[in-house]
């Protein structure tokens, strides 16, 4: 990628900084974020053994994590607008260092839980303080569209990595060291930071909303705890009933709080950019059938197909390569088309692969019931990861780089948690029951896990073709293609437009 000089550079290097060695220091910090969301899916079993956890709390072990960096990203990022990006991304590396330390020393699932949590917390300095970085290095265009292409397809591979690197972990020195390996890390990015990125902060700061950072993530909290307890105290119960009104009344808030405050953590202006807001949309939706695809699809290799968290974790390796070849083909169309048909065919592609998953049985084999479904959902992954990052950053101003990074990865994690919690509690449905009256019979104890992982997929499936019909009938049809570069005139006179994607129902 060329190096941006001072025409396409919309903040401005100071001496000394590399174009192009920010973007590798930044996508490394997303790479080790998106990597723990899932690098923990082959080790659940070697933890539950360990830590004694029933099936449906392991789920928490993900979702806590995804919480709380969903619910703090938006916050993370009006912090590092304000304070200063670098020094956000120094503290969430030295945060997450040390919740990864006190994750591997977990001794129980409840410390473990909130271990994860605090590693949310770092990922939320990390990650909208770094994409804000990037797009004030690169100006709104085509290299801008490459950087971000660069960054889109590097979550969808960290996702696959992750949990490559967790079977091999698990089945070798121990489910611990998937924690451990974080520490020198993440140190380590802490102490080279300032060598590495310049400094930088919006031009005018704003007051904090921390009380739309708490009524948010105490939401989303609130309604994945209800949706996971719910498949053990029963959905007309009054905990649950009103657990879910507790939900709707800290979503509200947040809304109201967002609309009042002088410094909203999520200005709703935002939302009035159509491409930037079904881009949202879809990222919740995609993200959460792609959390439900990788943490069911490594407990079926393990818990169906028997296979060891080193086999379960090699099994990924066509995935992850067909997730690489998929931002490749993305990266290519996104100069040549609107987002919308590129993320149409990666949806379909996803679906696709889901239900051929629902028909994977119980000693089937790797090359005739997993390698196609996990080819196309690798190919599906790479092409909407890439295409909705690009455009979920139509029309953002630099000063709110930090706000737009924010509110498009909260999408994603809270998605991605939201969409496993969904999913998790139509799949464990009545397991207790069902586990029961298998009376310890091996055979039928795999038959009620094939069961539960075909229910998981299907709903997965579900969710992706929810967001296919999100992305066919509300994305803006418009021709341009997102490598177009506005106008010096157009951009000062429209700053929160922009021309990439740009249609008359945008303006």
């Amino acid at each position: 990628m060329a190096a941006p000089d001072s025409t396409t550079s919309r903040s401005g290097l100071g001496a000394g900084f590399n174009p192009g060695a920010i973007l590798a220091f930044v996508c490394m910090g997303q790479f080790m974020v998106f990597t723990d969301v899932s690098i923990v899916n082959l080790a659940l079993p070697s933890i539950q053994d360990g830590l004694d956890m029933s099936d449906v709390s392991l789920n928490y072990i993900v979702t806590a994590y995804a919480t709380v960096l969903g619910g703090f990203l938006l916050l993370g990022g009006r912090l590092a607008d304000t304070f200063g990006r670098r020094r956000m991304i120094q503290l969430g590396f030295a945060v997450f260092a040390l919740a990864s330390l006190a994750s591997g020393l977990a001794e129980n699932g409840s410390m473990l839980i909130v271990s994860r949590a605090f590693q949310g917390w770092g990922a939320s300095m990390v990650t909208p303080a770094a994409l804000a970085i990037l797009t004030n290095t690169f100006r709104e265009g085509p290299e801008r569209n490459k950087a971000l292409g660069l960054w889109g397809s590097l979550s969808g591979i960290a996702s696959i990595v992750g949990v490559i690197l967790g079977g091999v972990l698990a089945d070798g020195p121990g489910w611990e060291w998937i924690f451990w390996i974080n520490v020198p890390i993440g140190l380590g990015a802490a102490l080279l930071a300032p060598r590495i990125l310049p400094e930088s902060k919006a031009e005018q700061r704003g007051q904090f909303d921390t009380f739309g950072a708490a009524t948010l993530t105490g939401g989303l909290l609130l309604l994945i705890f209800t949706l996971g307890e719910a498949t053990n105290v029963g959905w007309g119960t009054f905990r649950t009933i009103g657990s879910l009104a507790g939900v709707v009344v800290l979503l509200a808030a947040f809304l109201v709080i967002e609309s009042r405050v002088k410094s909203p953590m999520m200005p709703l202006r935002f939302f009035r950019l159509q491409t930037m807001r079904i881009a949202n949309l879809s990222a919740v939706l995609v993200f959460g059938t792609f959390s439900a695809l990788f943490f069911f699809a490594s407990l079926f290799m393990q818990d169906v197909y028997d296979y060891s968290p080193l086999k379960a974790g090699f099994a990924y390796v066509p995935l992850a390569v067909s997730v690489a070849v998929g931002a490749g083909i993305a990266s290519g169309m996104v100069t040549k088309m609107a987002a919308r048909p590129v993320v149409m065919m990666g949806l379909a592609l996803t679906v696709g692969g889901l239900l051929l998953m629902v028909h994977a049985p119980e000693g089937g084999s790797y090359a005739a019931d997993l390698l196609a479904p996990f080819i196309l959902l690798g190919l599906g992954c790479g092409m909407v990861f890439v295409t909705l990052q690009i455009a979920a950053f139509v029309g953002v101003s630099p000063e709110e780089a930090g706000v737009g990074a924010g509110l498009i990865n909260t999408s994603q994690e809270a998605g991605g948690a939201l969409g496993l919690a969904v999913v998790a509690t139509i799949a464990y449905n009545g397991m207790a029951t069902k586990m029961a009256d298998t009376k310890g019979n091996p055979h039928a104890i795999t038959k009620v896990y094939e069961t539960a992982n075909h229910h998981a997929f299907f709903s997965a499936a579900c969710l992706g073709f929810v967001a296919l019909l999100v992305v066919t009938f509300l994305m803006p049809r418009g021709q341009g293609s997102m490598n177009a570069t506005p106008a010096p005139a157009e951009a000062e006179a429209a700053p929160t437009q922009g021309a990439v994607l740009a249609t008359d129902a945008e303006r």
